[in-house]
């Protein structure tokens, strides 16, 4: 009965820890790699779980072997014991050479190995029924064991400890969290092999069971419990860069496999997928679809593999912009390409630079003149605070001031080297921050070879006045004859105060229009917004994100406005709302109505949405059984692709699930 017990503890602990492996979807896995070491891993725990299932049924039924009846059921079950030994030894080595990820004659030479292993291990077994070798049982059918067990047992000793030593070699050549992993996948292969030499010399303890349950929970600790955890880190580092482009691509360079991590609004009004399989191919059809018709063949052009590969050759990164058009406006947008670290992925940033271009041209086309030097440098001199005239050829220069911008400090009115005296002056006027931006910037050979592709460039940066920063603003053009530089400095620190006060002014706006004013989470706006968003995809033909819509009800409400006031009625509401909010980490939480709440279920809190859902109704029925607050009454419905075609249909079966655990909890008064 120990045995059984021992089965059967084995059996709940690999199924407590091992939760998020079966439940999580392999197709949410963004890696192709990765995917395939999630598959073999789920393969390796499923094999582990039938051999304790079948440990536990063998150690019951021989508990009763001297049944007669019953012994045709334990011979079958002893011989699946041994086949199921030798799935474990299968399915733990693919996933070891699956996450090693490297195709090496070492690798290949141990899954030859293994499955040369397992076919003997098989064929033993047949002959077996017919010429006891591995196991017999006597007369009053006890079980006895054959030279055989312990040259089968010899032979997964031997193949365990090969992989020990390799994980530890590889381990060796690692350093990190890395070298750690590797190390945990070697010991787990170093415990199986001490536990299996133990189940050779007792029979009576499910020893090969124990080593089994403490391999996975080493692997589930020290590697994919950290993956995991660095997954999500991942994510939210991109998640938060994205934030200042309107789109950061992570693409597979040999698949074309890719994942958007976010998009601004704008540009998802364009339903541009948020990932797919073939990048390249994807994205010449977008551009042919979206780029402007002048720009259509130079960024169609962009997307092949091998052109951004050579492009890359050399450098770190290289940028291009073309025009996109955007609900009917030509807009022009920067892409920045690099390579990931693993040398696997490309990551392209995109940037919505459409003022920035428009606030250039007009400076440029403000500052075309066709007048003299003289009247040219009078005219400007409304404009900015000084100007230099720069001689390319021997960088001499001669300022005209009309600030004093610089707090006292003196500036001479001509010179002989501009830059040179420039580098000087930076350290002295120009804030710590930018000091190394400015210098990169005057660099004589930099600036010739800029204008003489664009004829006009800018640089802003802060100057230090008097110990405070002022933002300023440089402009350089080259004069109509290509002889000299002019250099034009102003004084932009109101302009771009005001500028910096109108852009947190809308944000904040924006944001409180779509804010509930008592609870702090988003209003009915917002979910309406959301809502013909998800909606439009849907209507597109994308196979959308997975989702589910939550559907919540304050029970009692109006009571509690009626015995208690609007106040108490409002903290029910605030205390609701924080609950949710509490409960789905991942998803936004919509007040919907005065009591009513809707949760858009994404992200990680997708494959856990039961859970927690569950995790609410135990706190409503806490709650109410001891007569406190909130009690939410929660209906669920999941996005299902093949058969909705509306959000509304799956709100309304939330809501109708809502409705029926709402007369439940009316029941359990």
């Amino acid at each position: 009965m120990v045995y059984s017990c021992m089965g059967l503890a084995a059996i709940v602990v690999l199924l407590t820890i091992n939760q998020d492996v079966f439940v999580r979807r392999i197709k949410d896995v963004k890696d192709e790699a990765e995917r395939l070491v999630v598959r073999r891993y789920r393969f390796f725990l499923i094999s582990s779980l039938i051999y304790f299932v079948t440990d536990f049924a063998w150690g019951v039924f021989y508990e009763h072997h001297d049944v007669a009846n019953l012994f045709p059921i334990l011979y079958s079950v002893t011989v699946f014991y041994f086949i199921f030994m030798l799935v474990t030894m299968v399915t733990w080595v693919l996933y070891v050479v699956a996450y090693l990820n490297k195709r090496r004659r070492r690798t290949k030479a141990l899954l030859y190995f293994v499955w040369i292993m397992f076919g003997i291990g098989l064929v033993m077994l047949m002959v077996n029924r017919f010429l006891p070798f591995i196991f017999s049982f006597n007369e009053a059918h006890e079980y006895i064991p054959e030279p055989g067990r312990y040259i089968a047992f010899a032979l997964q000793i031997l193949l365990y400890m090969v992989v020990t030593i390799y994980m530890m070699y590889i381990a060796g050549r690692s350093n990190g969290k890395e070298k750690v992993r590797y190390i945990a996948v070697g010991l787990t292969s170093l415990v199986m092999e001490i536990f299996l030499l133990l189940q050779i010399y007792d029979l009576d303890l499910p020893s090969y069971a124990m080593g089994l349950l403490i391999g996975s929970c080493v692997i589930h600790s020290f590697v994919e419990a950290g993956q995991k955890k660095e997954i999500e880190t991942y994510d939210n580092i991109a998640n938060s860069l994205a934030e200042d482009y309107e789109a950061i691509y992570y693409i597979n360079i040999e698949s074309g496999e890719y994942h958007e991590f976010s998009a601004s609004s704008e540009y998802e009004s364009m339903n541009v997928p948020m990932e797919g399989i073939d990048f390249y191919e994807e994205t010449r059809e977008n551009a042919r679809t979206y780029a402007h018709p002048d720009d259509r063949d130079f960024a169609v052009s962009l997307y092949y593999k091998e052109t951004m590969l050579q492009n890359l050759e050399g450098k770190k990164s290289y940028s291009y912009k073309y025009r996109i058009m955007v609900g009917g406006e030509a807009r022009y947008f920067r892409f920045t390409v690099m390579k990931a670290a693993d040398g696997k992925h490309f990551v392209l940033c995109e940037k919505d630079i459409n003022d920035e271009i428009t606030a250039e041209t007009m400076n440029r086309e403000n500052q075309k003149k066709t007048i003299t030097f003289s009247r040219l440098a009078e005219s400007l001199a409304s404009n900015y605070d000084v100007i230099y005239y720069v001689n390319v050829a021997d960088s001499s220069y001669v300022a005209y001031q009309t600030n004093d911008i610089y707090g006292g400090l003196e500036i001479k009115q001509s010179g002989d080297d501009f830059f040179e005296e420039s580098q000087g002056n930076i350290p002295k006027i120009v804030h710590r921050s930018d000091r190394d931006m400015v210098a990169g910037f005057l660099i004589k050979d930099h600036l010739i070879s800029e204008t003489d592709k664009h004829n006009f460039m800018s640089i802003d940066y802060r100057l230090m006045v008097n110990g405070k920063s002022r933002y300023t603003r440089m402009h350089v053009r080259r004069t109509g004859d290509g002889t000299h530089l002019l250099i034009g400095v102003e004084d932009i620190n109101e302009e771009t105060i005001k500028e910096k006060q109108v852009i947190k002014a809308l944000n904040t706006e924006k944001k409180l229009a779509r804010r509930d004013e008592l609870t702090g989470v988003k209003n009915k706006t917002a979910y309406l917004e959301l809502e013909k968003s998800v909606q439009s995809n849907m209507d597109n033909g994308m196979d959308y994100l997975p989702y589910a819509i939550i559907v919540c009800d304050a029970n009692d409400l109006k009571k509690v406005n009626d015995t208690e006031g609007h106040v108490a009625g409002d903290e029910y509401i605030k205390a609701s709302a924080k609950l949710l909010s509490d409960t789905f980490t991942s998803s936004p939480v919509f007040r919907v109505g005065g009591d009513e709440f809707a949760v858009f279920v994404r992200g990680n809190d997708y494959p856990i949405r039961y859970s927690l859902v569950d995790k609410l109704k135990s706190i409503a029925r806490d709650n109410q059984k001891n007569s406190i607050r909130p009690v939410l009454a929660v209906g669920i419905a999941d996005y299902e692709p093949q058969t909705d075609s509306f959000v509304s249909e799956v709100f309304d079966r939330a809501d109708k699930d809502m409705y029926e655990e709402k007369q439940r909890l009316k029941t359990a008064l």
